[in-house]
């Protein structure tokens, strides 16, 4: 099973998990780990991660984006390129996200 890779390099995504509270930090890298013992179909079925396509946004280049859930509160914005996540944003509201 190939691991999963994760490109947390977007500035604006940096900025926002760095000024994440200790507990929500914590919750992505749980998030992250769990990632990390999954492939990409696991992914796409798991109901607590709830990967959803964000049918209104694309990256620069044409990419769908998409949602994960990795606290109860926080969504992030990814989009995948071969076996990268790529982790674009994070929000809190649930619908701000598909803005």
């Amino acid at each position: 099973m190939p691991n999963i890779l994760f490109d947390l390099n977007y500035p604006n995504f940096q900025e926002e998990l760095f000024n994440l509270e200790k507990i929500e930090q914590t919750a992505f890298l749980k998030t992250c780990k769990k990632l990390r013992q999954m492939n990409w179909l696991m992914i796409y079925k798991d109901k607590g991660l709830k990967w959803e396509e964000i049918t209104t946004k694309r990256t620069t280049v044409g990419d769908k984006v998409f949602s994960i859930r990795f606290s109860q509160k926080y969504r992030a914005a990814v989009t995948r390129s071969k076996n990268f996540m790529i982790f674009m944003t994070i929000h809190v509201d649930h619908d701000s996200i598909y803005k």
